[in-house]
């Protein structure tokens, strides 16, 4: 394996992209509940949890991109490679690979879920699954620009709903917010533990950094892409908390769609209805970066096309669908999913980047590897 990637130039996206992949990646079918589960430990104040989640990304993304500028054009499977050799590299590899694929299987059911809660009750779970997977296999095939320009169209045509925030904001009671910081700060830092699994996404530059055209640049675009995810996110948390009482918000699953209720057009009661059906232009670039970042890891270990890859890689996931026959199942793995994502986004690349800085000062030619070729 090579430590360092050097695609073509066509293959190649602009470095501006970087904060539409960012914030594509980060804002999937997570937020629709953020608010209630962040609230169910941080209560009123979990906003501040919110924020505070925003801003430890801003600073794990700065170290994942300082480390990533140490090499020439690595990404993480090529830095595995480089630090700890072929075999217990590629074992790293593979099991970031597995969270990869977990990641993409929890974005698929929890979209199903909502589909099947709001709009299609009787709808089954492998139909829907195939069709989002199917549509996710199609934009892999096409390689990283167009799983780009996916994330990129993604956040252009559904940007407009961040706007329909302003309808609920008529009916927010302020009082719900006060006062302010009374929480425990404890219980504040576990509501920032909370947010990781709806905020993951970021750890996706890992992968998509050799493809970006000028990458001393990355870091600016990286983090606007972030600011304006924590900005949503923590408005969505705030106005969800002041929207609700106590009790409705702890017992409301889905607290963002049931403010799209009271949305109402002369020729349309139901907004929410359009609302989820939009959602999936939010789901997709999730579904494509995540198994795209996957098969590329897989390809990477074992060589050969990546394209065989794509196809088993979605089919087990869509097998893993007819395992999922209960609410509380899908909770139990969200769950499990999520103490892991918060592990693999935010403590080992730390770790990780600790571990090149080290490499780095005892050899000082190791800053542009020699080992790329």
């Amino acid at each position: 394996m090579k430590v360092n990637l050097y695609p073509k130039k066509a293959y190649l996206f602009n470095t501006f992209l970087v904060a539409f992949i960012i914030h594509a990646a980060q804002a999937g079918v997570g937020i629709a509940g953020l608010p209630r589960i962040v609230f169910l430990t941080a209560k009123h104040d979990a906003w501040i949890s919110v924020f505070f989640a925003g801003v430890l990304t801003a600073g794990v993304i700065y170290i994942i991109l300082f480390m990533l500028n140490q090499y020439e054009s690595a990404d993480l499977y090529g830095i595995h490679y480089d630090i700890f050799g072929k075999y217990i590299g590629a074992l790293l590899s593979l099991i970031y690979v597995l969270y990869l694929l977990s990641a993409c299987f929890i974005i698929v059911m929890n979209y199903v879920e909502i589909v099947q809660a709001w709009v299609f009750p009787d709808l089954q779970t492998w139909v829907l699954s195939l069709i989002l997977l199917l549509l996710g296999v199609y934009g892999v095939l096409g390689g990283i620009r167009v799983v780009v320009g996916i994330c990129f169209m993604s956040v252009i045509l559904t940007i407009w709903l961040a706007f329909m925030l302003s309808a609920p904001l008529g009916h927010l009671d302020v009082t719900h917010l006060l006062p302010i910081w009374e929480t425990k700060t404890l219980d504040i830092i576990k509501g920032i533990s909370k947010t990781a699994l709806s905020i993951i996404g970021f750890e996706l530059l890992l992968f998509v950094f050799p493809y970006i055209e000028n990458k001393k640049r990355a870091n600016f675009y990286a983090q606007m892409g972030n600011a304006y995810t924590t900005l949503l996110f923590t408005v969505v948390t705030l106005v969800s908390i002041g929207f609700f009482s106590e009790v409705s918000l702890t017992r409301t699953i889905w607290p963002v769609l049931s403010m799209f209720k009271i949305i109402q057009f002369p020729n349309l009661e139901r907004f929410e209805f359009i609302a989820i059906s939009f959602w999936m232009l939010i789901v997709l670039p999730n579904i494509c970066i995540y198994l795209w970042a996957a098969t590329k890891g897989i390809k990477r270990v074992f060589g050969k096309n990546q394209r065989r890859y794509i196809f088993i890689a979605a089919s087990i996931i869509w097998g893993l669908c007819f395992f999922i026959r209960a609410r509380y199942q899908m909770n139990m793995v969200t769950d499990w999913v999520g103490r892991i994502s918060y592990g693999t986004a935010f403590i080992y690349p730390v770790l990780l980047a600790a571990i090149v800085l080290v490499k780095k000062k005892l050899f000082k030619g190791g800053k542009k590897n020699e080992t790329s070729s």
